[in-house]
C-alpha cells in the first residue's frame, strides 16, 4: 500500500511538471539549435563502451525500458539528459561523442563518461574514463568539425553561442575519490570544506575554457544526495539515519559553492547566462519520504562495483523505485528530476 501511494504521489508530481511545461514547447522545432552534454554516468549515453573500465553498462538489463535497448546508459531507460533533450524539442537523442558523425553534430554531442569527475584521477580505480578536462578537449574536436561544416569562424561562433550546454558532474569526486581512502588521499589532504573549494577552483577553470570556446547558455547541476544511494547505505554506517549524513553534508558544501560560482560567472562573463540546477532538493525530498523508504534499494542484483549483474532479471515494478542499481536513478526518477529542472531553464533559453 505504501509503495502504491508513493508511486501515485510521484506520478502526480511528474504529470503536473510536464503539464506546466506545455507553454514552453515549440511546435516543429527545438528551443535551441544544439545541446552539448558534459558529465558522468548520470548522463553517459555510451562513451565508456569501448574503454578498458569496469564502469560500463552496454548489456542487459540496462536499457530494458529504453527504445534502443542497452546503449551504455546507466539506467533502465532514459537519463535526465535524454528527457531534457526531448523537452527542448529534439527529435532524436543527442549522440555520444563515441558515435557522433557527420552533420548530426550540429544538433549537439554527449561527452559524458561513467566514473569521471572534475579531478583527473577520480574514478580511475575502475579503469579508464574521460575526465572533464578531456571531455572539453573532445568538444574542441567537435568545434573544429562544426567550423568545417559552417564554413567560417564567425558562423561557427554565432551558432555555438545559441546552443545549450549542460554539466552533470562532481558526484564521483566524492563517491569515487574522497570517500575511498583506500585508493585516494584527498580525505587526508583536505577537510570537506577545503575539498569543495579545491573542486570549485578546478571546475571554474574548465568552465572558462568552455566560455572561451563560445558557450553562453550553461546549466551547472548540483550533486544529489549521494549519501542516500543504496551503495552508500550498504557501505557506510548511517548511525540510525536513513542516509549517510556525512556524504550528504559534503555534497551540500559543494552545492553551496557551486551556487556562488554561478553568481560570479553571471557577474563577470560578458553575454553569459549560467544557471544552477538543484538536483539535491528534488531527489532528497523523495529519498527521505517514508513512503519511499521500502523502495530506496535498487531494482537489480549488483556486482562488486554496484552495477547490475549482466542478464539478471530486474524487479517488476521499476516505477516504484528511485534507484535502478546501487548508484543510479531509475527512469521515473530521471523523468521527475528533468521535468522539474527544465522549468527553470526558460531563464536562459
Amino acid at each position: 500500500m505504501a509503495g502504491r501511494r508513493a508511486f501515485l504521489h510521484l506520478l502526480g508530481i511528474f504529470v503536473f511538471a510536464v503539464g506546466s511545461l506545455k507553454q514552453y514547447f515549440v511546435n516543429g522545432e527545438s528551443k535551441v539549435p544544439c545541446y552539448f552534454i558534459f558529465g558522468d554516468s548520470l548522463v553517459d549515453s555510451g562513451n565508456n563502451n569501448n574503454l578498458a573500465t569496469n564502469a560500463k553498462v552496454n548489456y542487459p538489463p540496462y536499457g530494458i525500458d529504453f527504445p534502443e535497448g542497452p546503449t551504455g546508459r546507466f539506467c533502465n531507460g532514459r537519463t535526465t539528459a535524454d528527457v531534457i533533450g526531448e523537452l527542448l524539442g529534439f527529435d532524436n537523442f543527442i549522440p555520444s561523442f563515441l558515435s557522433a558523425k557527420g552533420s548530426e553534430i550540429l544538433k549537439g554531442v554527449n561527452y559524458a563518461s561513467g566514473s569521471a569527475g572534475i579531478r583527473s584521477e577520480t574514478g580511475k580505480q575502475l579503469g579508464v574514463n574521460i575526465d572533464l578536462k578531456n571531455q572539453l578537449q573532445n568538444h574542441q574536436v567537435t568545434i573544429s568539425h562544426i567550423l568545417d561544416l559552417l564554413g567560417t569562424q564567425d558562423s561557427a561562433t554565432e551558432y555555438l553561442s545559441k546552443c545549450f550546454y549542460s554539466f552533470v558532474i562532481g558526484s564521483n569526486d566524492y563517491i569515487n575519490n574522497y570517500f575511498l581512502p583506500q585508493f585516494y588521499n584527498t580525505s587526508r589532504q583536505y577537510t570537506p570544506e577545503q575539498y569543495a573549494e579545491v573542486l570549485m577552483e578546478d571546475y571554474s577553470q574548465h568552465i572558462m575554457t568552455l566560455y572561451n570556446s563560445g558557450a553562453r547558455k550553461v546549466a551547472l547541476t548540483g550533486i544529489g544526495p549521494i549519501g542516500c544511494t543504496p551503495g552508500a547505505i550498504a557501505t557506510y554506517d548511517t548511525n540510525g539515519s536513513l542516509c549517510v549524513d556525512s556524504m550528504n553534508q559534503a555534497a551540500n558544501l559543494f552545492n553551496n559553492r557551486l551556487k556562488l560560482l554561478v553568481d560570479q560567472l553571471n557577474r563577470n562573463l560578458l553575454g553569459a547566462q549560467f544557471i544552477y540546477m538543484n538536483t539535491y532538493g528534488i531527489v532528497s525530498e523523495y529519498a527521505a519520504s517514508p513512503a519511499f523508504e521500502i523502495k530506496i534499494k535498487g531494482c537489480c542484483k549488483v556486482n562488486e562495483f554496484g552495477l547490475c549483474i549482466p542478464s539478471e532479471v530486474p524487479c517488476d515494478h521499476r516505477n516504484l523505485h528511485l534507484f535502478w542499481d546501487d548508484f543510479h536513478p531509475s527512469e521515473i526518477a530521471n523523468k521527475l528530476s528533468a521535468g522539474i529542472s527544465y522549468l527553470s531553464l526558460k531563464k536562459i533559453l
